[in-house]
């Protein structure tokens, strides 16, 4: 396995794809937390309208790690377009039949392009945690690992994408159809998830059936609901009337969808025509 990421890092190292949405999102990690900072900093604590939120600061160390995790969770697209891309360019430009014939086996093609996600999940948590680190020590408030789960839940979102983005690229194999596909997938889904989002608030209120928030049930969304804002005054207030958050069938739910999503990529490789 190691040769073989040798052999991915010589394709990837100058391709400009590559450099461009890897800068990006590094960048777009710090600009995104900086500006969640400052609007806290500079106009929560100073509007009246807003006192009763001046105790609360996002970046504390003991809820860094949830904030920047959340924050930073709304690009995690960059990572995912970088494998799409990766993916199907081996198809558009036949590289992957060169790799077979030149010796390469399909489990072995398909599992190095997995491999990709998990380094590139890797990366982008690490990211994340030396973000959290600064802008926690920037609060000068005391080392805490308060929240540090959250940096896992962060992990597992960033592979969701990545391994979505994966799936639909070796499904589709043309870069700009996949892509295409991948943002109308993340479009019908999050419709769907605010549909049942508010069918389990009108459930709770009307027939005190709690069945927590459906719309974290689905396949992308399961991911997105382990990361959530930390608690403050206006998120307390709406409490009363959201579903309850049954974290651990999240949990379970983003695991399940995971392994289908590997399965999946590896079974159509595996069987396809090349």
């Amino acid at each position: 396995m190691t040769k073989l990421l040798k052999i991915e890092w010589l394709k990837i190292k100058s391709y400009n794809a590559f450099i461009i949405l890897t800068s990006f999102f590094a960048l777009g990690v710090v600009a995104l937390n900086y500006i969640v900072y400052s609007v806290n900093k500079n106009m929560f604590s100073q509007s009246g309208a807003a006192k009763m939120l001046a105790p609360f600061s996002p970046y504390n160390f003991d809820k860094t790690w949830q904030t920047t995790t959340y924050t930073t969770g709304w690009i995690l697209l960059l990572p995912a377009l970088l494998i799409m891309i990766l993916v199907t360019n081996e198809f558009s430009f036949r590289t992957h039949r060169q790799n077979i014939i030149d010796g390469l086996s399909r489990k072995q093609f398909i599992d190095v392009k997995i491999m990709m996600t998990v380094i590139a999940a890797l990366g982008a948590t690490l990211i994340v945690v030396i973000t959290a680190l600064v802008f926690g020590w920037a609060s000068g408030t005391p080392f805490s690992l308060t929240g540090i789960a959250h940096v896992g839940y962060f992990f597992l979102k960033a592979l969701t994408y990545n391994m979505v983005a994966l799936l639909i690229g070796v499904l589709i194999r043309r870069t700009g159809f996949a892509i295409g596909v991948f943002f109308i997938y993340m479009g019908l889904e999050n419709f769907i998830s605010q549909l049942l989002d508010v069918w389990s608030i009108k459930l709770r209120r009307d027939s005190a059936i709690d069945l927590g928030s459906m719309g974290d049930y689905l396949p992308m969304n399961a991911a997105d609901g382990l990361l959530t804002f930390p608690d403050n005054p206006l998120k307390g207030m709406a409490k009363g009337i959201m579903p309850t958050d049954y974290t651990y069938i999240v949990w379970t739910l983003s695991v399940v969808y995971l392994l289908l999503f590997y399965w999946w990529s590896s079974n159509r490789m595996l069987k396809t025509d090349l």
